[in-house]
């Protein structure tokens, strides 16, 4: 290597700051809630050559880290192939379609070349999360969806914006297809000048340096990321460690779909092999191969957060294809519940086989479900449609050293709900109460992390409500004897009643009007340890805290914490 180790370490900081700010830009410019305040996107820099991840932001969603390396490495084969009209100067693309490294519909990516000399030098592209995409239901989670065509419409590659203008056509078929079209052109502005911004941060880089000096680091870097994870791996004793995880049900057959996964180290590799899992399943709960790979990456990201985020980390990590199971979604396969949850429970085999491998270094289970809450109707006082996106944290798992934080992000991103007030500033509803959900956590020597509890009442007109979420039946699991955590749970109160979904935590187009509410609770994270080995004392101040009552305390931890001990 020529480069000195302070050239080499200021290209890469310089590297990850554009993409930073590309993930900045793209929040602080976007019209939906869900990406400006929720931050449900993601920006990176991918290689000229064959896509492969150079730079994410550190504020990007982490299951984006290998769909957008998949999805660039098929658009640029497409480009190869004439299956795609070839770039220009300013041109951006557009895609969504699944079955092309992608993963739900409404998870929307665009890619840009960057060129020099006439030269594609690399590519940058971005994801964000549009709240409507079309298809079945407002929001796009159709939880009892049967086909792609279901869930709304699929784009394959196609230029969005041709050198630099935006393409009047394309755009006219997308709005023509979705719900709340005028708000699109914001995110759609949005999402192409944080790519501009990107490519800004990029020439400066390039200009001080030199195009062969930052390839030179591009290049040093990656092989530096392999080489820690490598040495990460090799400390780990080989064998095969052996995960299990559930998903309640697909949200049509009414039965859980099992995720075995055993994971065999061996030197400085890992292998993951998915075989035994459940096949392709009739509903919406079907993974594409690019979010099960990227829910592999991501899960070991977790595990292993000082490695750098570059392809090169992803080298020692083999993945055979689950072919035949509901992890190889193969088109018309419906896939809305993909990203968000099945993704999670991927990441929750894996932690659940680690953890075996590494007690000190993994944790229990986290809640692992974003809470896919859609509402979309009329609203009467401001005379337009709306459509309304929630997602929700939980509690994450124990491990070795603490307890679950609790009401966590989802294990695949940095997303968090939209504030309370926005929401309500934006939709016909109110939070009757948002707060945290007492008693959810697993019990154990650390316990799980709380959950989220709110309720939301719809103040005028009327709506249909959907959801897609999991570990409804089955709660995330504790790891080393703790518990697992409590499970997630929805109710719809219509004219006073109580309505529990059949599927638990999935269904589709419940009709509410004026006065009905819908309450949430989210899981908490499962226990890490036995339960018998938690000190006294924090179980006593988790009573006073109001996180478990008294019974609850002496119940699950054998410590008595009678009344006379709340509230000191």
């Amino acid at each position: 290597m020529t480069l000195d180790a302070i050239t080499l370490s200021v290209i890469e900081a310089a590297l990850q700051q554009a993409c930073d700010e590309m993930d900045l830009a793209f929040s602080r410019s976007a019209f939906s809630p869900i990406i400006a305040e929720a931050n449900d996107r993601s920006d990176g820099i991918y290689a000229a050559d064959d896509g492969s991840l150079i730079a994410q932001g550190v504020g990007g969603l982490p299951v984006f880290v290998g769909v957008m390396q998949y999805s660039t490495r098929t658009l640029i084969e497409m480009i190869r192939d004439g299956r795609c009209l070839p770039p220009e100067e300013g041109d951006i693309y557009i895609v969504n379609d699944p079955y092309l490294g992608g993963t739900h519909l409404m998870d929307v990516r665009f890619a840009m070349p960057v060129w020099r000399n006439g030269e594609i030098f690399c590519w940058l592209s971005n994801t964000g999360h549009w709240p409507d995409i079309g298809g079945a239901v407002p929001g796009g989670f159709s939880a009892s969806a049967t086909a792609v065509e279901q869930e709304g419409l699929r784009l394959p590659p196609v230029k969005l914006f041709k050198k630099g203008a935006l393409d009047p056509e394309i755009y006219a078929i997308i709005t023509s297809n979705i719900r709340i079209a005028e708000q699109r052109i914001g995110d759609i502005k949005a999402q192409a000048a944080a790519l501009q911004v990107g490519q800004s941060r990029l020439f400066e880089i390039l200009d001080r340096y030199g195009d062969e000096t930052v390839n030179e680091a591009i290049a040093e870097l990656r092989r530096r990321a392999a080489v820690q994870m490598r040495a990460k791996i090799a400390a780990i004793e080989d064998g095969v460690y052996h995960g299990l995880a559930f998903v309640d049900s697909d949200g049509v057959v009414d039965q859980p779909l099992e995720i075995r996964l055993a994971v065999e180290k061996k030197g400085d590799t890992l292998t993951f092999d998915f075989a035994g899992s459940s096949p392709p399943c009739i509903g919406p709960m079907n993974s594409v191969l690019a979010t099960t790979h990227s829910s592999v990456y991501l899960a070991m990201r977790h595990i292993f957060p000082d490695v750098p985020i570059s392809a090169g980390a992803f080298e020692p990590l083999v993945i055979r294809r689950p072919e035949g199971t509901f992890l190889d979604a193969q088109y018309p396969r419906p896939v809305s519940g993909c990203a968000a949850e099945v993704s999670q429970r991927i990441a929750e085999a894996v932690f659940s086989a680690m953890v075996k491998a590494l007690p000190e270094q993994v944790t229990a289970a986290p809640a692992g479900s974003s809470g896919n809450f859609g509402l979309g109707g009329f609203d009467p006082v401001r005379g337009r449609p709306f459509v309304l996106y929630q997602l929700s944290g939980g509690g994450y798992g124990g491990n070795a050293d603490h307890d679950g934080l609790s009401n966590g992000c989802s294990t695949i991103g940095i997303s968090k709900s939209p504030p309370v007030e926005i929401m309500e500033q934006s939709y016909p509803i109110l939070y009757n109460h948002y707060r945290l959900r007492e008693g959810s956590g697993g019990a154990g020597r650390h316990r799980g992390g709380l959950g989220l509890d709110y309720e939301i009442e719809l103040l005028r007109g009327e709506a249909r409500a959907s959801f897609v979420m999991d570990h409804g039946r089955y709660g995330p699991q504790g790891a080393l004897g703790g518990q697992d955590g409590a499970v997630n749970t929805v109710t719809v109160y219509r004219d006073g009643q109580a309505h529990v979904p059949k599927h638990l935590s999935k269904e589709q187009d419940i009709p509410m009007k004026a006065g009905d509410r819908v309450r949430v609770g989210t899981p908490g994270g499962g226990g890490y340890g036995l339960p018998s080995e938690r000190d006294p004392e924090r179980v006593r101040h988790d009573v006073r805290l109001g996180y478990f009552t008294a019974e609850q305390a002496e119940q699950l931890f054998g410590v008595a914490a009678g009344d006379n001990e709340v509230g000191k």
